[in-house]
């Protein structure tokens, strides 16, 4: 495993962002461990989660593409953070675009925060997780219908790896739907794997109970 990932899981539970335990889910799912990237709040914080997800989009998808587009909310900050970190950690200007939830009449007008989109602009679509694929199914008519762009590919910061509308991951349902490729800085077999009776400053996250409730819980949500 990367270096950066082993850090990106250790950085999540620094922030208290990942943890475990038992959490009912939007979906209804009771989850042995939940995700809020709501927990990424100071300025340090931010300038790290930035360089992790600038990392991997550089391993991912290259450096070949023009915009990181960050849907409203979540994904506003994360765009703001990866475009500074890839022009500080790589030397390369991306413009940073996000969506608005209420078109603007006055002003900067239109739905677009950051830059506008062109025609021809090749776009990096960045979200905090997705579990079910459905912010995407909001987001990609709205980026479609501003310019003929093409879109390179998602980034999140963890798969979960369930199952999403079908019997596949939400990333597999979205590549299989949309024709791009969706990836994520860490997933929870990684996660798993990487804390499973090891201590993390003294304290062992994944003992053999907990990894037990992680098995059972893949058993019936895991995707195929």
């Amino acid at each position: 495993m990367e270096s950066y990932k082993k850090e990106f899981i250790e950085f999540m539970i620094d922030s208290q962002v990942l943890k475990f335990g038992e959490f009912i889910l939007k979906s209804g799912r009771k989850s042995p461990f939940f995700m809020n990237a709501g927990g990424y709040v100071t300025g340090a914080q931010l300038e790290r989660l930035g360089e992790y997800y600038a990392k991997a989009i550089h391993d991912n998808y290259g450096l070949d593409f023009d915009v990181l587009f960050g849907p409203a909310y979540k994904g506003i900050p994360l765009s703001v953070a990866t475009t500074m970190a890839i022009s500080r950690l790589y030397g390369k200007e991306v413009r940073y675009c996000s969506n608005r939830k209420e078109v603007k009449d006055h002003g900067d007008t239109g739905i677009l925060l950051g830059s506008k989109l062109k025609d021809g602009d090749r776009v990096v679509i960045i979200e905090d997780v997705t579990t079910s694929g459905k912010s995407i199914e909001e987001t990609y008519p709205i980026i479609k219908a501003q310019a003929a762009v093409e879109i390179k590919g998602l980034m999140v910061s963890l798969n979960r790896m369930e199952k999403g509308q079908s019997d596949k991951s939400a990333l597999e349902e979205i590549r299989e739907k949309y024709g791009f490729e969706a990836n994520a800085i860490v997933n929870m077999q990684e996660v798993t794997e990487y804390l499973y009776n090891q201590p993390y400053k003294g304290q062992i996250y994944i003992d053999d109970e907990r990894k037990a409730a992680i098995d059972a819980y893949y058993e019936q949500y895991g995707a195929r």
